[in-house]
């Protein structure tokens, strides 16, 4: 098995269940700036204890990457999150989760990461996946909202891939998985404080924000745990795939809890995404 497997597989999860409540925040009407800075009220704290609990708190030197993967990813998921209001999770979940691609280029081309069939077959298998599910769900939003969401979604995919690669870099660079973790937090925590009271003058927010923002924190900061840790041991080009296949639990959550619809084509895309995994723990 692949160095780091076990927790790529369950961060995958993690990811997937933080894909659900995005699109069940945003369905119920939860501006993107208020959920993010929900979330980040307990995602921070929650990451600066386990931190601080493992003596890995520290600033500076390689967990600067964290920090910058904090910058990025904050916007990722900003633009993520004001996605959805333009179609479901099983569509624009897939499009996010192609992140994974921009990581492993980067991967392979910086870090000389090697990229054999078995490799390359499962993240063939992975694209394909995303784009049996890409035409498993509809929107009924208008073509210019889908258009703009589109556009927000494209730009979070290739933040968010960029963001873990700086993981992989402050890891390489000596920081500790908990390290890094907490370095993103601050970033992450502070821009969206600094956004909720640019734009609403006042760091209130409805009370509905709680209900969706504070489970996604539980659930990303495992996920951010889990995976940083594997990627310590296991390689960006296997782990950051594998760990963002999110969408196949938030697809089948979409289909069982969120009445989405179930075609043959997602069935289909739902099997590849399981012999994606499968060849690249192969691999």
């Amino acid at each position: 098995m692949t160095a780091g497997l076990a927790l790529a597989l369950a961060a995958m999860v993690c990811f997937g269940l933080g894909d659900w409540t995005y699109r069940r925040a945003a369905r119920a009407g939860v501006r993107p700036h208020h959920f993010l800075v929900g979330q980040a009220c307990l995602f921070c704290p929650t990451v600066l204890a386990y931190a601080a609990a493992t003596g890995h708190l520290t600033v500076g030197g390689p967990a600067l990457w964290g920090n910058l993967a904090g910058l990025v990813l904050f916007l990722s998921f900003f633009l993520f999150a004001r996605s959805l209001r333009g179609g479901p999770v099983s569509v624009y979940g897939p499009i996010f989760r192609l992140a994974f691609v921009v990581t492993v280029v980067l991967a392979v081309v910086v870090l000389d990461e090697p990229f054999g069939m078995a490799r390359a077959a499962g993240l063939t298998a992975a694209l394909v996946a995303v784009w049996l599910l890409l035409g498993g769900g509809r929107s009924t939003s208008s073509s210019a909202t889908i258009g703009r969401s589109l556009v927000d979604v494209t730009l979070a995919t290739v933040l968010a891939g960029a963001g873990y690669f700086c993981h992989k870099l402050g890891l390489i660079g000596g920081a500790a998985p908990a390290t890094m973790v907490a370095a993103q937090a601050m970033v992450f925590a502070s821009l969206a404080v600094v956004t909720t009271a640019t734009l609403e003058g006042t760091l209130r927010v409805p009370s509905s924000t709680w209900r969706h923002s504070l489970p996604a924190a539980v659930v990303l900061a495992a996920a951010f745990l889990l995976f940083v840790h594997a990627l310590e041991i296991g390689q960006a080009s296997v782990v950051v795939p594998v760990a963002q296949m999110g969408f196949v639990p938030a697809a089948l959550l979409g289909i069982m809890i969120g009445g989405e619809p179930v075609t043959l084509r997602k069935a289909a895309g739902l099997i590849t995404a399981v012999a994606a995994l499968a060849l690249l723990a192969w691999s």
